[in-house]
């Protein structure tokens, strides 16, 4: 059996937080209590389509909401050995997109400043298959490899595939870019925006491991712009700038003249 508060009004749960990413009490600040077994409680609400309702969605997974659109929650975590060194691995879900975002990260967090961090949108033919084409593969990597050797930082990975196009249409503007597009003209053609991304999740996850200030690693203002706009102080920026290669040099020259990204 579980108790936990809620208001009626929002999604205003408070989260008591620990040195341990999966230790979590919930601070009763309502008069409306939910009693009972959560996973029923998921089950009707999946059942009545309320579930990624911000006014139901913290009640059934017990997370966080930043305003009453996105409520993020972390649903599981462990340790995770890696080849560039010692890391935790947590896992979130949310209401907005319904995807499954992480976080690898190393160190207390819990009300921590000056936090190193990187978002890190999947790439999955650069981050599995090591595509030449862009340079992905290379940033997670350094990233990763930077991260290994400090007491406390934080990866973000995020399943926002082809700047938010999804992994078919990626391919899709591949091959436009073969015909000689750029890749801003080649997600236009399709339909798209250059860039679908937004940073609201991404904050949230940060605010539920109660992290105070960042240093963001990224050459991309949009980030900048998006995580500070979602109430992330952001202290200074590192930069995260990897050798061209013959494959990627046009890419990378386009992502700076006209995504604006900081290259140099």
């Amino acid at each position: 059996m579980e108790s936990w508060g809620y208001g009626d009004d929002g999604c205003g749960i408070e989260m008591i937080r620990n040195n341990k990413l999966d230790q979590f009490e919930i601070k009763r600040s309502r008069a409306c209590r939910f009693v009972g077994d959560r996973s029923q409680l998921i089950k009707q609400l999946e059942k009545e389509g309320k579930l990624f309702s911000p006014q139901y969605y913290c009640m059934a997974k017990g997370g966080y909401c930043a305003d009453d659109e996105v409520c993020v929650a972390l649903v599981s975590r462990a340790h995770l050995p890696t080849r560039f060194g010692e890391f935790d691995i947590a896992i979130f879900e949310n209401n907005k997109d319904q995807k499954e975002h992480l976080i690898i990260s190393r160190g207390d967090l819990d009300n921590a400043t000056e936090v190193p961090v990187r978002l890190h949108s999947q790439c999955q033919t650069g981050d599995i298959f090591g595509s030449l084409r862009c340079d992905c593969r290379d940033q997670l990597e350094h990233a990763l490899q930077t991260f290994a050797m400090m007491d406390r930082a934080v990866l973000l990975y995020l399943k926002q595939e082809g700047r938010g196009i999804g992994l078919a249409n990626k391919i899709r503007a591949y091959h436009l870019q073969e015909q000689g597009m750029d890749t801003v003209e080649a997600n236009i053609a399709l339909g798209f925006q250059d860039d679908l991304r937004t940073y609201e999740i991404a904050a949230s996850m940060l605010k539920l491991l109660n992290i105070k200030s960042i240093v963001l690693y990224t050459n991309n203002p949009e980030k900048i712009k998006g995580l500070t706009n979602n109430g992330i102080e952001i202290v200074r920026r590192e930069r995260i700038v990897m050798p061209p290669t013959p494959y990627n040099i046009d890419y990378l020259d386009t992502k700076k003249k006209k995504a604006g990204h900081l290259l140099d």
